[in-house]
């Protein structure tokens, strides 16, 4: 067995250490989904209790399933990028297209929305396509650096 206990300056004359940060940057290459995993999974979970926050779950039953159903959805996405961030980047355009529909669901799925049902979903909606762009641009980054 070797005799570590005169190493005490860390890691730096260490024989494996280039391959060891190479190892590390391998495992962690494009990992900067500490941006953006979070905030998705708050804006999908803020959209599946909206309908009870914003109280249309009587006036809007359609919608209130439909904002339940895709903040489901967006939830999963940002657990999907906790879990394995290098395949669940392909999906970052789906949460882009995901944003356009809940900006758009109040006229669609809805019937005559009011101001804070509108509201709400723009909100959401803009915020689940900001993020989604976020994503396309640190997956862009992380295929650029490998």
């Amino acid at each position: 067995m070797a005799d570590v206990s005169h190493s005490r300056g860390g890691l730096a004359g260490h024989p494996d250490v280039s391959e060891m940060q190479a190892r590390y940057e391998r495992v962690l290459g494009g990992h900067d989904v500490a941006l953006v995993d979070g905030p998705v999974f708050l804006v999908g979970l803020f959209c599946a209790v909206s309908p009870w926050i914003v109280h249309f779950t009587a006036s809007q039953p359609a919608l209130m399933t439909h904002n339940l159903i895709m903040g489901i959805a967006i939830a999963a996405l940002g657990l999907g990028f906790t879990a394995r961030p290098a395949r669940m980047y392909g999906l970052s355009w789906a949460m882009c297209a995901m944003g356009v529909w809940m900006i758009i669901a109040p006229w669609i799925v809805g019937s005559g929305p009011d101001r804070g049902v509108i509201w709400t979903n723009a909100v959401i909606g803009g915020l689940t396509c900001l993020l989604g762009l976020v994503c396309v641009a640190v997956s862009g980054r992380g295929r650029h650096r490998t």
